[in-house]
């Protein structure tokens, strides 16, 4: 199967999966808020969030074993540096109020005008970050 074909099935069952959790359960597939909700449970609500991050962890599990040229190999970073990356995403995602899949996919998709602003802004900030990485430490090894 072609990688373009693979991208085109998992963007599907992402909009699939958020437009079902939507529907049926009122709720957006922010992952940062779905994520922030298990951290501070708060009565049923827990349940429905579990559920949705362990077939997160399911499906990649899925993935590499079905796929496993799709998952991407280890990027030679030392761990202070990915820890201090995921570190900035998470205050990034408190500053805005949420993250990628909840602006940007679910967001865009009920036509909110902050999202629109808040996805251009995370786009437009990575690209610049990752331009300003790649001429500073030499691009991605």
């Amino acid at each position: 199967m072609h990688d373009y074909v693979r991208a085109l099935l998992g963007g599907a069952l992402i909009g699939v999966a958020a437009s079902m959790l939507l529907l049926f359960n009122g709720r957006i597939a922010g992952i940062s808020g779905i994520v922030g909700g298990l951290l501070r449970p708060a009565g049923r609500a827990i349940g429905w969030r579990a559920a949705f991050v362990g077939g997160l962890a399911v499906g990649g599990v899925v993935l590499a074993l079905a796929w496993p040229s799709t998952i991407a190999a280890p990027t030679g970073r030392g761990f202070a540096v990915i820890a201090v990356a995921g570190l900035l995403v998470g205050i990034g995602v408190r500053m805005g109020s949420g993250c990628t899949s909840g602006h940007g996919v679910c967001g865009i998709g009920r036509a909110s005008p902050r999202s629109v602003v808040a996805t251009l802004t995370f786009m437009a900030t990575g690209m610049l970050i990752a331009s300003l990485f790649g001429r500073v430490f030499g691009g991605a090894s």
